[in-house]
């Protein structure tokens, strides 16, 4: 089968063709980095991660870029309040970022531009397009000329005569047209700029991502992805500008996450439900969190809610619980031959998982098909007599699948103890109390219980059991 994708363009499911065989280039729009990134935007640069994490695990060369906007009116401000300047406000939320992601698990990118370090590539793309006579500038500002675009409006499904309507009540006196919008902006008194033909400035937002794009991936490339918010005006701002230059298409295939609600409300500030990535990975496992998102297709609106939370724990507790039953059980089984039956059941998890992922990465089904294949681990499990061979069969095949999720249950594996550690403390911990040193004992009492150990003082020495 077949890997097919939901296309906005097209508004329709369409089968994966690269534009080079056996390789995809993909493109993520990332955060202006003027303050910490909020959940929904972690949910786009999570789910994202996913769709490149499989597309690698389905065999594809994928080369994944994602951008810094590292300059704008909101990083201008920032800076003003906070008494620092444009680059320092980027550095640092550019490093809390990355900070965020890496906590969620979120690969990096194998590119990451920041708009400031391509400035000439940015201002040669503008001269292209008022040499095209696309764009026209005026008083040291240039505008695209939407009107000699035709297909403007194409990826939003947007009519442009009620957009025009609605562009007119913020009307800009130097545009010919009010869906006109800015390439270079003039610099105002003390802001950051650089020289152009057309003066000091800096770039507009749109133009940003066209040029990094382009010198990373190419005139067109296979994927374009980012929020449903960056649908309008954002990534149609830059179907017109680049399509305009180069008379090819920007991208095959754009992709677009849904939103993500707090307890049913549309998350802001003025409302007070507003979250900020670092906040949430504060208050819960990122793990947790990754998992949470992925229990909703990348397409469809997520609601937040500790309840759901809630619901999203009890089920990684299964996989938790289940791996670590089988890795228990393995040390107290023999050696023996993989089980036909039982092997079956294993490789058809694969197939289905492979199945509900090739169908637009429907992540929620794949989370079921994993939980399929826990309770016929479980239900192996319940045998009197099992093997090694059969238990490693099925800890491969949940580690391969949550992995390919960026799904970790072994977080605590380096912390966990083994038998015969567990037994050389309980006897530093008997020799401990026969020294009277008491609060040593208690604190090897509560490291074994941290780590699921529990212990029992018995009149024929000292039982440990690990907790189920």
């Amino acid at each position: 089968m077949s890997i097919q994708l939901y296309n906005t363009l097209t508004r329709k499911k369409e089968k994966l063709e690269p534009l080079e065989p056996g390789k995809i280039r993909m493109y993520v729009c990332g955060p202006t980095v003027y303050n910490h990134i909020h959940i929904g935007n972690a949910r786009a640069f999570l789910v994202f991660d996913v769709i490149r994490r499989y597309l690698e695990y389905r065999g594809y060369d994928v080369t994944y870029v994602q951008n810094f906007t590292d300059v704008d009116d909101k990083l201008i401000r920032t800076a003003e309040d906070m008494g620092k300047t444009v680059p320092e406000v980027a550095d640092q939320f550019i490093a809390s970022y990355q900070e965020d992601t890496e906590a969620l698990g979120v690969k990096k990118a194998d590119v990451h531009p920041r708009v400031t370090e391509h400035i000439d590539e940015i201002i040669s793309f503008i001269k292209q397009l008022v040499d095209k006579g696309v764009a026209y500038e005026v008083d040291g500002d240039v505008y695209f000329d939407t009107e000699k675009f035709p297909e403007y409006g194409k990826l939003s499904h947007q009519n442009i005569d009620e957009l025009k309507a609605g562009a007119r009540i913020d009307v800009n006196e130097k545009k010919k047209n009010p869906l006109d919008f800015a390439l270079w902006k003039k610099a105002k008194p003390g802001e950051i700029a650089w020289d152009s033909p057309w003066g000091k400035g800096r770039p507009g937002w749109h133009i940003e991502c066209s040029a990094m794009s382009m010198k990373y991936l190419g005139e067109s490339f296979d994927i374009h992805a980012g929020g449903t918010d960056l649908c309008f005006p954002h990534h149609e701002n830059e179907i017109a500008q680049s399509e305009s230059l180069t008379e090819k298409p920007m991208a095959r295939y754009w992709l677009h996450n849904g939103f993500l609600n707090i307890n049913n409300e549309k998350m802001s500030k003025s409302l007070g439900n507003f979250l900020t990535a670092k906040d949430l990975i504060q208050q819960y496992s990122p793990q947790l969190i990754r998992f949470f998102m992925l229990t909703a297709h990348y397409r469809h609106p997520i609601n937040f809610s500790e309840e759901l939370l809630e619901q999203a724990e009890k089920g990684r507790e299964r996989i938790t619980n289940v791996i670590e039953n089988l890795e228990h059980r393995k040390q107290a089984s023999l050696d023996g031959e993989l089980d036909v039956d039982e092997q079956k059941k294993i490789e058809k998890a694969r197939e289905k998982f492979i199945a509900e992922m090739d169908d637009d990465f429907n992540t929620p089904n794949a989370i079921t098909v994993i939980f399929e294949l826990v309770k016929d681990a479980n239900h192996y499990l319940r045998r009197p007599q099992v093997n090694r061979q059969t238990i490693q069969a099925y800890l491969d095949m949940i580690h391969e699948l949550t992995g390919v999720l960026g799904l970790e249950f072994n977080e605590n594996k380096d912390e966990a103890l083994l038998d015969e550690e567990i037994e050389k403390l309980i006897e530093e911990r008997t020799e401990a109390r026969i020294q009277k040193n008491y609060a040593r004992a208690d604190e090897i009492r509560d490291l074994l219980k941290s780590k699921g150990i529990v212990l029992e003082d018995t009149p024929q020495g000292v039982r440990w059991r690990r907790e189920t």
